[in-house]
C-alpha cells in the first residue's frame, strides 16, 4: 500500500490558489462631498481568525504604533475541515495515460479521491462602510460558484487540466464591540467556501509494448514424440515505429509473417 514516496502539493497549491482570488480587493474612502481621499489595498493572510482578534484588541488604536498594530481593513483565511465527497468518485480502476520520457515509455496514475476543502475568509473593518466594500467586490463573483482551471502536472501531464470549483457556503457578520468606551470596534464578515479538490496518487512510469510475436503450431505433427510443428511466426510492429501509441494516436502496424516447415515426419 504505501512504499513510492510522491508529493503533488495539492493541499499546499489549494491554499495559495484559494488565497489569489482575493489578493487585489481596495476600499476608497472619500470625503462628505464624494471626493476620494485614499485608495486602500486590503492586506489579506493566512492565519486564524482568533490570532487576528487577540492581535487587534493588544493594541486599541490600531493606527500609531506600526510595530504592535493592525491596520484596518484586513482579511485573514484559514482551512476550516477536509470531507470526502462520495458524489466525484469515478471508478478506482480508470487511469489516465501520458507519453513517458521515451518513447518506449509512457506514464499513468489511476483516478483520483475527490475531497471538499472547507476555508473560512474572514474580513476585518473599523466601519461598516469598509467592510461592505469589501464584501461586494467578492459575493458577485460567485453565483454561487466559481471554476478555476489548472494544470495539475504541468510537466509530466502538460495538457492535462481541472477544473476546480469554489462555492459560497454561507456569509455571516459580527460586531466585536464590548461595552468600555475605550474598546476598539471591530466589524468582522465571515464568509465559508467550498473548494472540491481531487487528491492524486503516484505517477506511474511502464515500457510499453512496441512488439508483438505469435507462432502458429501444427498440433503433435512435430519430429519428435508429442511435438508440435511451427508453422509461421508473425511479427507486429508499430508503423511509424517511433509513435508513442497514445489512445488517441493515429497510426497504423507492419505484420511480417515467416513461414517455417520443419522436417517430414
Amino acid at each position: 500500500m504505501f512504499g513510492t514516496y510522491f508529493y503533488h502539493e495539492k493541499i499546499r497549491k489549494s491554499v495559495a490558489l484559494f488565497g489569489r482570488l482575493f489578493n487585489n480587493i481596495y476600499v476608497i474612502r472619500k470625503n462628505s462631498s464624494g471626493a476620494v481621499l485614499n485608495q486602500l489595498k486590503v492586506p489579506l493572510a493566512y492565519a486564524p481568525r482568533q490570532k487576528f482578534l487577540e492581535r487587534i484588541r493588544e493594541n486599541p488604536e490600531l493606527l500609531g504604533d506600526t510595530k504592535v498594530a493592525i491596520k484596518l481593513p484586513r482579511m485573514s483565511f484559514e482551512i476550516t475541515s477536509f470531507t470526502y465527497d462520495n458524489t466525484r468518485q469515478l471508478t478506482k480502476l480508470s487511469n489516465f495515460i501520458a507519453a513517458g520520457s521515451t518513447i518506449q515509455q509512457r506514464q499513468k496514475f489511476y483516478s483520483p479521491v475527490p475531497y471538499n476543502i472547507n476555508f473560512q475568509l474572514n474580513i476585518y473593518a473599523k466601519n461598516q462602510d469598509d467592510a461592505l466594500q469589501v464584501v461586494e467586490q467578492i459575493l458577485p463573483t460567485f453565483n454561487p460558484q466559481y471554476t478555476l482551471t489548472i494544470k495539475p502536472f504541468p510537466k509530466e501531464y502538460p495538457t492535462f487540466k481541472e477544473d476546480i470549483p469554489i462555492i459560497i457556503q454561507s456569509l455571516a457578520f459580527s460586531d466585536d464591540f464590548e461595552a468600555a468606551m475605550e474598546q476598539r470596534r471591530s466589524i468582522i464578515y465571515t464568509i465559508d467556501f467550498e473548494m472540491k479538490v481531487a487528491f492524486y496518487g503516484p505517477v506511474s512510469q511502464s515500457d510499453v509494448i512496441r512488439t508483438s510475436k505469435a507462432q502458429v503450431f501444427l498440433r503433435d505433427q512435430g519430429p519428435g514424440l508429442d511435438s508440435d510443428r511451427l508453422l509461421e511466426t508473425i511479427t507486429t510492429t508499430p508503423n511509424p515505429t517511433s509513435i508513442i501509441g497514445m489512445p488517441d494516436s493515429d497510426f497504423g502496424f507492419n505484420t511480417d509473417i515467416t513461414r517455417t516447415f520443419g522436417d517430414s515426419a
